[in-house]
């Protein structure tokens, strides 16, 4: 990984399959990671944080932003709610998987 590579993504949010590239923007090792769509059906931003709590522990954080156009204007606070609990989910699900090694 390095700033300028591109990925790409599926996710299921709400019953959809949203697929998307996206670019590392920004890369600081073991702390930092922004990476923006590049395509898509609309523009996101998404950065993860890391800070060690102690030797045994990291604190991960993440954290999307996005504008939505059209349609999606409308639902657009039920939306942040519903990534809150995506994104809160998914985060419990890979500490179960670090966990576990």
């Amino acid at each position: 990984m390095t700033v300028g590579s591109q990925v790409a993504f599926v996710a299921h949010f709400l019953g959809r399959k949203l697929a998307y590239t996206y670019e590392f923007v920004e890369l600081i090792p073991g702390q930092k990671l922004v990476m923006r769509t590049a395509e898509g059906t609309s523009r996101m931003e998404t950065t993860y944080t890391w800070t060690a709590i102690d030797d045994m522990t990291t604190k991960m954080t993440v954290q999307n932003r996005g504008n939505p156009t059209g349609f999606s204007k409308l639902f657009a606070p039920f939306m942040a709610t519903m990534m809150r609990k995506a994104n809160a989910k998914d985060l419990l699900n890979i500490k179960k998987i670090i966990e576990r090694k």
